[in-house]
């Protein structure tokens, strides 16, 4: 059995784990199109939204409450400046596979 801060780690907890490490993984290896990058990094905002949110409901503290909300709110932010540059990548380069991308041309 997995350990967790002297307890055995609970479904809900392994569930939100395995999702953020296999959007990170998904992130390190499976890196041919731009939206599949996106992607596994949307995955990993919305297993930290979990993570957060439970977080904050365990605590029980009203301090802690609007921190979800926030992250929720950066990841707004990362998704349409992400979509922004996907089109725009699109447009100058025909395609959103990053082995057509260079950086040395932009």
């Amino acid at each position: 059995m997995v350990k967790f801060h002297n307890r055995l780690m609970t479904p809900v907890h392994f569930s939100f784990s395995s999702a953020f490490i296999l959007a990170l993984i998904g992130l390190a290896f499976h890196r041919t199109h731009f939206l599949s990058a996106l992607l596994c990094l949307e995955g990993i905002i919305l297993s930290l939204f979990i993570a957060l949110s439970l977080w904050s409901l365990q605590l029980e503290a009203t301090t802690h409450a609007a921190t979800p909300i926030l992250l929720l709110a950066f990841s707004a932010c990362e998704a349409s400046a992400g979509l922004a540059l996907l089109v725009a990548t699109a447009r100058t380069h025909g395609t959103d596979r990053l082995q057509s991308l260079n950086l040395l041309q932009c």
